[in-house]
């Protein structure tokens, strides 16, 4: 080989080498952020499987709650249908009775329904 075309390779064996050392670090960061779960998580229009009433949305994006992580206020501002005095009672409940075990739980709260339930099925997660 050429010495042009040694110092060449050794040059992009260097920044991959640099860019390799770099990713690397980032990665540790990356997995401590993954595993605390935000208490809303917005969603893609695509990956959601069914179409949703309008509401909530910002740029083909749904927001999405946690049932046993999120605020009152929180809940109130994703959910369809729920204020702050039936968030107030689903975190009342929740703190009361220990974090919810399944979705369809929420309807032991008063003031929380079927209907309402299934208005927000996709923006509920556990």
């Amino acid at each position: 080989m050429s010495l042009t075309l040694n110092l060449a390779l050794a040059r992009h064996q260097t920044l991959a080498g640099a860019l390799l050392s770099a990713v690397l670090c980032v990665i540790p960061s990356l997995t401590a952020a993954a595993a605390e779960k935000p208490a809303v998580v917005q969603t893609s229009a695509a990956a959601r499987t069914q179409p949703q009433a309008a509401g909530n949305t910002a740029a083909g994006q749904e927001a999405t709650v946690s049932i046993n992580q999120a605020s009152a206020e929180q809940l109130a501002d994703t959910l369809n249908g729920v204020g702050l005095k039936k968030a107030e009672a689903i975190v009342r409940y929740r703190e009361q009775n220990g974090p919810f075990t399944d979705i369809e739980q929420l309807q032991e709260v008063p003031g929380i329904g079927l209907a309402l339930l299934e208005r927000n099925r996709e923006r509920l997660r556990m």
